[in-house]
């Protein structure tokens, strides 16, 4: 057994032993607890969470393991994590909140609110191309340190600047850092808030929710700690080109996973990357989209601004990810290579490690997932792909 939890830990999987899974599942609901209880069983989690709400109801809210690589403190109900690019979900909310205020026009050009984005060529680079990662924008043509993403007017006037890298609109190369700095100038131009001071005040205070985009020390005690992921080898040894758009995308910067432990980056607003969160948090506030834009009288949206929302923007394959991504404004629909649901009115996205949350319309259904130890795989996250099939096997079959 020594051998065995030497091998796993070397690959990145810790043998959790004896774990509790606590909060609250629905009896019908049993089975999706029980694949999340497995994850930990084989060594894929150390700490987690998983929510799932339906038609505003919670019918999962539970969590397990610990918030430290040694296993030494317990994941609380009040834990918190970095959850990466699951982060875009909310940053896309706000701005999607005032284009249904009539603030923002999705076919307006981004420089009728912010003026020197007209620079290189982009004066009539229209808004919907920054939310559906088509503008040609997705990195910087300026190496710059992760220590650089600290400061909000540098990365700002860099990505003004900058002249894009195919013509906005005909294609998508995902906006890994990029999108969260577009979309918060956005919101700051029009707004005159942050976008971490607006999704505080607009969104997370109002719905209660314990999401974060920037946040003072006193919350420090309750984050994770993240473990970072073992890197997967290229499929066939295939050959990188250094200059191709993906790795262009990719390394520059290169942030590492250890800066999330750091009071500068939870300090931060990195609207596409650093928020922190949990499960039940994410769908406290994604049950309000899988409502229509409403929950506990508290109105994000309107259905109409929804719908638009999840109206295909680009269906080809993604000059990042190099597979087929069918993108909406914010998020990704569901299609034949992402099958997040049996419903047609679905989105989802998730974080880079694992973390994840689904949106069905149709259903009124958001579940989420959050975990501190993180996952590379060529093939998708094999614990959310396992609780997908759960949901769906449970709920929709």
């Amino acid at each position: 057994m020594f051998l065995l939890d030497f091998v796993l830990s070397y690959m990145g999987i810790f043998l959790a032993k004896n774990i509790e899974i606590k909060g609250y599942c629905e009896e019908s609901f049993e089975s999706v607890k029980k694949v999340f209880a497995e994850n930990f069983k084989t060594g894929l989690d150390v700490g987690a969470s998983l929510a799932l709400a339906i038609d505003g109801k919670f019918v999962i809210d539970i969590w397990a393991g610990y918030r430290d690589k040694a296993q030494t403190q317990a994941w609380e109900k009040n834990t918190i994590v970095n959850v990466y690019s699951t982060t875009k979900v909310m940053t896309a909310l706000c701005v999607l909140m005032l284009v249904d205020q009539g603030k923002i026009d999705l076919d307006a050009p981004v420089a009728n609110y912010w003026p020197e984005f007209a620079q290189s060529g982009k004066e009539n680079l229209l808004v919907r191309y920054l939310l559906s990662h088509t503008s040609g924008l997705p990195g910087f043509d300026i190496p710059i340190k992760a220590e650089d993403l600290y400061d909000w007017d540098y990365i700002v006037s860099l990505l003004a600047a900058q002249k894009p890298w195919w013509e906005p609109g005909t294609r998508s190369g995902y906006h890994m850092v990029s999108f969260g700095y577009f979309l918060g100038e956005l919101v700051r131009r029009v707004s005159g808030k942050s976008l971490g001071r607006f999704f505080r005040e607009e969104v997370a205070l109002p719905l209660k929710a314990d999401f974060h985009i920037g946040f003072s020390e006193e919350l420090d005690f309750r984050v994770a700690e993240l473990i970072p992921p073992n890197i997967p080898e290229p499929v066939n040894s295939v050959e990188i080109d250094p200059k191709s758009i993906a790795i262009r995308i990719a390394s520059n910067p290169i942030v590492p996973v250890t800066n999330a432990l750091t009071r500068e980056w939870r300090a931060a607003e990195i609207p596409a990357s650093n928020g922190h969160g949990n499960a039940r948090a994410i769908v406290d506030i994604t049950s309000a989209l899988a409502c229509g834009g409403r929950i506990n009288g508290v109105k994000l949206l309107s259905r109409k601004t929804i719908d638009k929302a999840i109206e295909e923007q680009s269906y080809s394959t993604d000059l990042l990810f190099n597979a087929p991504t069918r993108w909406g404004l914010g998020w990704s629909l569901v299609s034949k290579e992402n099958l997040i649901s049996p419903n047609t009115h679905a989105f989802s996205w998730g974080g880079f490690g694992g973390s994840h949350v689904t949106i069905d319309l149709d259903a009124k259904l958001s579940w989420s997932f959050a975990m501190n130890n993180m996952i590379m795989s060529l093939t998708g996250d094999p614990r959310t792909m396992k609780i997908r099939k759960a949901i769906i096997d449970t709920y929709y079959n």
